[in-house]
């Protein structure tokens, strides 16, 4: 057992414990508060004048898809053979020993929702993993976290501005969307009557990796920038009755009333960095404050490898620093993106029972630049 003593515990769904015990049992909390009941000669972590928090979670990433110093034989994002490869998962294309995953950790992000680029109108899912291993079928949180979807410049630009393959415009993003989605709502009907009659359906790889959509098991994971792209995304989950997160959602602030009816996740970013396409013309810090006031649920999002993963907490950082509520704030890369990803039994905040994913800091990490992470556990295991 572990027992982490004099801390400032922020257990992120309860109020903070100034001056507080919190005890590991393996790989889970098993105690929390002022002092808890350790047993003798458990070993002792004494984090005086320390800020002790939940481990970071990104909920758009391409870690370990993405490597870091290398060209296209790191590059196992964007399967460009076809705009529509909804049978991709992200678990058979992570590199765990990839530089990032230590970077990560070093900014006190322990759990990342990875998956495939936006080269595609249906890329393939993607999967919610710790950030610590050697084996990344150890590491799964969830295998099957969202259907990757992607709107606007980056499909129309693999494929459009490369020849006359489709899709060439937005129309034709949004009919290949549909007519995918078409399919599988038929592929999951007859799939169900073959069932009913004790038959078995022609297998169709494609189709069965939809299959979660259209029984509402996973939802889209719509990367969107523009508002009419946006738009456009709730316009056709409604059309099909499937659930979906809005990824970017760069020019939200202007669509507010809009989002606040559709009631969908918003993870707002990468909001670091220049503007290097015209669908991040109106990118701000302040989008994430706007859109929490509104009452969405938000997420901050690194996107990573475009901002690297221990600048999450930075991000955060500035986000608050342009009007987001600094409680929001810490929920938006703990609790907020656990919930978006399903993973909020096991990680996302301190709480008795949960992973003992846990970051010791000698500074505030979202008010002082300066601050580090003196020590990360990942499943109460130091791996800092």
């Amino acid at each position: 057992m572990l027992l982490i003593r004099n801390a400032h515990l922020k257990p992120i769904t309860a109020p903070d414990i100034p001056c507080g015990q919190l005890l590991i049992d393996g790989r889970r909390i098993i105690a929390m508060g002022e002092m808890v009941d350790a047993p003798a000669g458990c070993d002792v972590y004494d984090a005086q004048g320390c800020l002790v928090t939940p481990g970071f979670i990104d909920a758009h990433t391409h870690i370990g898809l993405h490597e870091e110093a290398v060209r296209w034989e790191g590059a196992d994002y964007n399967e460009v053979s076809s705009p529509i490869t909804p049978e991709m998962r992200a678990i058979d294309a992570i590199n765990p020993r990839d530089e990032s995953f230590r970077i990560a950790l070093s900014g006190g992000v322990t759990t990342a929702v990875t998956g495939p680029g936006s080269a595609n109108v249906i890329g393939g899912t993607f999967c919610a993993i710790k950030l610590h291993g050697s084996n990344v079928d150890d590491m799964i949180l969830r295998e099957a976290v969202a259907m990757k979807i992607a709107m606007g410049e980056n499909p129309k630009g693999c494929y459009g501005q490369q020849g006359k393959k489709a899709p060439v415009t937005r129309m034709a993003i949004a009919a290949m969307l549909r007519g995918t989605l078409a399919k599988a709502k038929k592929y999951a009907a007859d799939v169900d009557a073959a069932k009913a009659e004790g038959k078995a359906l022609p297998f169709d790889f494609q189709m069965e990796a939809m299959l979660p959509v259209i029984r509402k098991e996973i939802p889209l994971k719509a990367h969107a920038h523009r508002a009419d792209d946006i738009l456009t995304v709730l316009r056709v989950c409604r059309e099909f009755d499937v659930d979906v997160t809005l990824d970017h959602v760069t020019e939200g602030h202007l669509i507010v009333e809009q989002l606040v009816e559709a009631g969908k996740p918003v993870l707002v970013g990468p909001s670091f960095g220049s503007k290097s396409k015209f669908e991040l013309k109106e990118k701000s810090f302040e989008t994430p404050g706007i859109l929490n006031r509104a009452g969405l649920e938000v997420c901050i999002i690194t996107d990573a490898p475009v901002i690297p993963l221990n600048y999450l907490p930075l991000c955060a950082g500035l986000a608050v620093r342009e009007g987001l509520d600094e409680d929001a704030a810490w929920r938006a890369i703990t609790i907020n993106p656990a919930k978006v990803a399903g993973i909020a039994d096991r990680v996302g905040s301190l709480e008795v029972g949960k992973d003992a994913d846990v970051v010791v800091f000698d500074g505030h990490p979202l008010r002082d630049i300066q601050a580090r992470a003196r020590q990360v556990f990942v499943n109460g295991e130091p791996v800092l």
